[in-house]
């Protein structure tokens, strides 16, 4: 198994979620977080007073599923979130060691 990990724009997530759906996959975690890269803020003026905004408002989506579908995933997840500008995002790809479903307990596949 493996966890796939991508940092992506919130305005893409919506289309990330319908292109997840359709390979199969039906859980997975969304956290609002924030934070920057190459891009490094931007520069905003409040009431004539010009600053800059150094984190950026990202969303990160994570998932385990089998270790078959992480490069199917993987170019689903690039498609669904690539604007072609700086700021798109990255992918982390994680070993599992082990799964329990907590309510009864299954485990490794059976709990994904």
């Amino acid at each position: 198994m493996k966890k796939v990990e991508c940092i992506i724009r919130p305005s893409k997530l919506e289309d990330l979620v319908v292109e997840v759906e359709k390979l199969g996959i039906n859980g997975l975690n969304i956290t609002q977080i924030a934070g920057y890269g190459k891009q490094k803020g931007k520069q905003e003026v409040y009431r004539g007073v010009e600053y800059e905004v150094k984190l950026k408002e990202k969303l990160k989506v994570e998932m385990v599923v089998q270790a078959d579908q992480v490069d199917e995933l993987i170019d689903i997840i690039t498609d669904a979130s690539r604007t072609g500008e700086v700021g798109d995002g990255k992918i982390f790809v994680y070993s599992i060691d082990q799964a329990v479903r907590i309510r009864t307990g299954e485990e490794d596949e059976k709990a994904v």
